[in-house]
């Protein structure tokens, strides 16, 4: 399965995921190929967040990330610094 893992650095928490529970960036998100996502936050710091993703292929998902429509919601949204994503293929998954 393809994946993604972008770090997010926001300047409120709550405003950015209010416009990511938006159905238009539902709509967005489903249109460009996410099937799912997991948003984690890190223990100290509310405001940065770690945005696990599962995509149809990792091509839709560099077109998506990179697109100008996302840039502009990023903004609108409010995003402190340029977002970080790795790109990434399953290899293993298991259970413990």
């Amino acid at each position: 399965m393809p994946y993604t893992i972008t770090m997010l650095k926001l300047r409120d928490y709550a405003e950015w995921k209010s416009g990511f529970d938006a159905e238009e960036g539902a709509a967005l998100r489903k249109d460009a190929g996410m099937k799912s996502y997991r948003i984690l936050k890190t223990e100290r710091d509310p405001n940065q967040i770690m945005l696990m993703c599962e995509w149809d292929s990792l091509d839709t998902a560099r077109t998506h990330i990179r697109s100008e429509g996302l840039r502009q919601i990023h903004e609108q949204l409010g995003l402190s610094e340029t977002p970080e994503t790795h790109y990434l293929e399953e290899v293993e998954k298991g259970t413990v």
